[in-house]
C-alpha cells in the first residue's frame, strides 16, 4: 500500500517483438513462450495476484491480439487494462511506460519486463521492502555490454542503472523489476513525456528516465535478490537457460516448433 492508500498496481511492458530470439516469436509474442510447461506471463500474472496486487495494467504492441485472447482465457475474472503502443517498432521501453500515465493515477506500481520469469519471493520480497523506490539486482551476473548494470552507495542507494556502466563498477545486473512509489510515479512521468518530446529519445529504454529522476536526487535503493531464481528471455540461449533452471523436460511438447528448428537440447 502507498502512503496515499491507494493499492499499488501492476505494470508490464509486453510490446516488444522479440526479435533476438526468432524462430520462437515469429507467430508468437514472447511473453506467451512457455517455461516450466506455461507461458512467461502466466507465470507473472500468477506471482503478481498471489502477492496481493489485483490491478495489472499490459502495455501492448506486437500481436497485441494473442496476449489479450491468452489474459482472457486463463485470468477471465483478471482488473486489467490494455493500453496499445502503436509505434512499438520504432519506440522502446521508455515510451511504452509513458502511456501508461493516466491508467496509474495516483498509485505507485510494480513494473515488470513481460520477458522475466522469477521466483514469486522476489517479488514478495520487493514488496515488503521499506524503500519506497526500488530495484532488484543480482550481483552473481557476468557483466557486460547488453545488461542493465547497477551502481551503488554503500548505504545500498542507487547511483546509476544502465547498459553503458563500467562493468568494474557495478555490483550486479538490474533484474526488469521495480517498485515505483506514487509520488516518485508523478515525476517519472513528467521526465518521461520530457524525454519523448525529442524523437531521438524514442529508443531509450525506462532506466534512462530513472537516471534522471536519480540526478536529481530522487532516491532510488537496491535490493540484492542474489541466489533466486530469475531469467530474462532475450535470445535463443537464454531460452535454454531457462530450460535449465526451471528443470523442465516436457518443453518440447509446448510449441509447435519442432526440435531443430531451435537450438536447445532436451
Amino acid at each position: 500500500m502507498n502512503k496515499n492508500n491507494s493499492p499499488m498496481k501492476a505494470i508490464i511492458l509486453a510490446a516488444g517483438v522479440g526479435s533476438r530470439i526468432r524462430p520462437l516469436t515469429d507467430n508468437c509474442p514472447k511473453s506467451l513462450l512457455k517455461v516450466e510447461g506455461k507461458p512467461i506471463l502466466e507465470m507473472m500474472i500468477t506471482n503478481i495476484l498471489r502477492c496481493g496486487i489485483s490491478e495489472v495494467i499490459i502495455v501492448l504492441g506486437y500481436l497485441q491480439d494473442q496476449i489479450k485472447a491468452f489474459v482472457s482465457d486463463t485470468f477471465p475474472d483478471l482488473n486489467v487494462i490494455y493500453i496499445v503502443n502503436e509505434n512499438y517498432e520504432s519506440t522502446n521501453t521508455g515510451y511504452s511506460l509513458m502511456l501508461t500515465e493516466k491508467y496509474v493515477g495516483n498509485s505507485g506500481f510494480i513494473k515488470f519486463d513481460a520477458d522475466v520469469v522469477f521466483d514469486n519471493d522476489i517479488l514478495r520480497n520487493l514488496i515488503k521492502n521499506n524503500h519506497e523506490n526500488c530495484l532488484c539486482f543480482d550481483k552473481n551476473i557476468q557483466l557486460d555490454a547488453e545488461e542493465v548494470k547497477v551502481m551503488l552507495t554503500d548505504d545500498n542507494r542507487v547511483l546509476k542503472a544502465n547498459k553503458s556502466v563500467n562493468p568494474i563498477e557495478a555490483i550486479g545486473e538490474s533484474i526488469g523489476i521495480e517498485k515505483i512509489s506514487s509520488s516518485t510515479a508523478i515525476a517519472l512521468f513528467s521526465e518521461l513525456k520530457l524525454m519523448m518530446e525529442d524523437e531521438k529519445n524514442h529508443q531509450e529504454y525506462y532506466e534512462e528516465a530513472y537516471d534522471r529522476l536519480i540526478e536529481k536526487h530522487v532516491p532510488f535503493y537496491g535490493l540484492d535478490i542474489t541466489g533466486l531464481k530469475w531469467i530474462e528471455i532475450d535470445t535463443l540461449e537464454d531460452f535454454s537457460e531457462a530450460v535449465t533452471i526451471y528443470m523442465d523436460r516436457n518443453l518440447k511438447d509446448c510449441y509447435p516448433l519442432r526440435k531443430d528448428q531451435y537450438k536447445i537440447s532436451f
